[in-house]
């Protein structure tokens, strides 16, 4: 498709209270300008030209890896002269104009859009809706064809009553935009030059007119104040969790769901209120999240159960795993199968073997874990000396009784058992029960762990 897409993005916003560039303001933990470029880059066109103005620097210094070309637009005299700023630049048959507040846009209303309009037409994308309030009106004939579009401001009393409203979604052929635009006048309230005045050009002209309806009016949504940001932020969380719902997953209540990244979950997994997702998340098959938890960038295998409350940030997790309530699993955790966190946990770059529990009150930092291993309640790992951090290891089938601290770095051989309340400071030998009192380390030989 020979296409080009214009998005405008030059406002402030002064209505959202706020420094931070309007296109700027999160929507799904992403900018809003990001879900435009994002759906616009769907369509595969030639060139996407983003016209700025406030704060120009901040907004292109948060996309410089994108593929797009800046256009400044210095001072604001409305859409009109934005789109104008573009015109040298444009080289294909088409232009396709966006914007950088309205982040709802889907892929496939825009390709149906597209396909629905003539190439020597002027596209309008059109909506009906309950509450017109401050919207263009899309202004007909006696035959049903639009002849105008008239802002709020500008419009009568019998036009207000108008519940068919323009979007400012435009596909234009590019020599049409580059003959009319000159022509646009500030004889408006706004002594701005509006967009919409190249429709009554069109009409004029005669250049053939378009309009495609939008079948779900939320889908050009424009976000100029918080309380629409936090309306746009439910209809977002709201069509995710459809998507996940239709993909076989089970999540409790939609309207407590938040998805602030990606999130990929196999059928048969269920997610619980409240929970948060950052970054972009994995879960495997029939893996359940509790109420309260916060997730980020974490791989998570099949049959995980994460209980209530638990933090998990850049870690993964293997099958069968049961991790909380209260837990806390830090970047560069691993955990194989069938391993067991629990209440009030802290695990912070460790890997864990499969099997192995960690049940009560422990912090465990910068260590390696065997198989089946058991560490007691209110054990830790003493892994830092305020310069750096040391390792511990620990081989398969340790018992380490409670409250216990290893200083690393340090080694437990295999089958070695800690008693409770030590301070391990040398190596525990493999098989033997290491004891400490009094800061004495003490290894009893031929002792026998107790057998059922």
């Amino acid at each position: 498709m020979d296409l080009s897409v214009v998005i405008l993005a030059a406002g402030q916003g002064k209505r959202m209270q706020s420094t931070q560039p309007k296109v700027l303001q999160t929507l799904g933990a992403k900018p809003m300008l990001q879900h435009v470029l994002e759906v616009a880059l769907g369509l595969s066109p030639q060139a996407i030209y983003v016209i700025t103005g406030y704060q120009a620097q901040q907004v292109k210094q948060t996309f410089i890896d994108w593929p797009v070309h800046w256009i400044e637009q210095p001072v604001q005299l409305g859409t009109g002269d934005a789109v104008r700023q573009a015109l040298p630049y444009l080289n294909t048959e088409q232009v396709l104009i966006l914007y950088g507040d309205v982040p709802l846009l889907s892929l496939s209303m825009l390709d149906n859009f597209l396909q629905q309009t003539p190439q020597q037409a002027l596209g309008i994308l059109t909506a009906k809706v309950d509450n017109p309030l401050g919207l263009g009106r899309i202004v007909r004939n006696q035959v049903d064809e639009i002849i105008a579009i008239v802002e709020e401001q500008d419009a009568t009393l019998a036009q207000r009553q108008i519940t068919e409203v323009n979007t400012g979604i435009y596909l234009a052929p590019t020599h049409y935009l580059k003959a009319c635009l000159p022509l646009l006048s500030q004889d408006n309230a706004q002594q701005e030059f509006y967009l919409t005045e190249i429709v009554a050009m069109a009409a004029a002209a005669p250049l053939p007119l378009c309009a495609t309806l939008v079948e779900d009016p939320s889908d050009i949504l424009g976000i100029n104040n918080k309380v629409q940001l936090h309306q746009a932020e439910r209809i977002y969380q709201q069509r995710y969790a459809q998507r996940l719902l239709k993909q076989g997953v089970t999540i409790f209540d939609m309207a407590r769901f938040d998805v602030r990244g990606t999130l990929e979950a196999a059928p048969g997994c269920s997610i619980d209120i409240n929970s948060i997702f950052e970054g972009h998340n994995v879960l495997g098959p029939d893996t359940h999240i509790g109420p309260n938890c916060w997730l980020r960038n974490c791989k998570i295998g099949q049959g995980v159960r994460i209980l209530a409350n638990s933090y998990l940030d850049s870690v993964t997790i293997g099958e069968q795993c049961q991790i909380g309530p209260f837990a806390r699993l830090r970047p560069g955790t691993t955990l194989a199968k069938q391993v067991r966190v629990g209440n009030f946990v802290e695990i912070k770059n460790s890997t864990i073997d499969s099997g192995s529990k960690i049940n009560h009150l422990n912090y465990i930092g910068d260590t390696t874990m065997g198989k089946a291993v058991n560490i007691g309640a209110g054990t830790i790992t003493c892994n830092y000396d305020g310069v750096y951090k040391h390792q511990t290891i620990i081989h398969d089938k340790v018992l380490i009784g409670a409250g216990c601290q290893l200083i690393a770095p340090v080694m437990l051989g295999e089958g070695a058992t800690l008693g409770a309340g030590s301070t391990l400071k040398k190596a525990a030998p493999a098989f033997a029960l290491t004891l400490t009192y009094q800061l004495e380390q003490r290894v009893l030989p031929g002792w026998q762990r107790p057998k059922s």
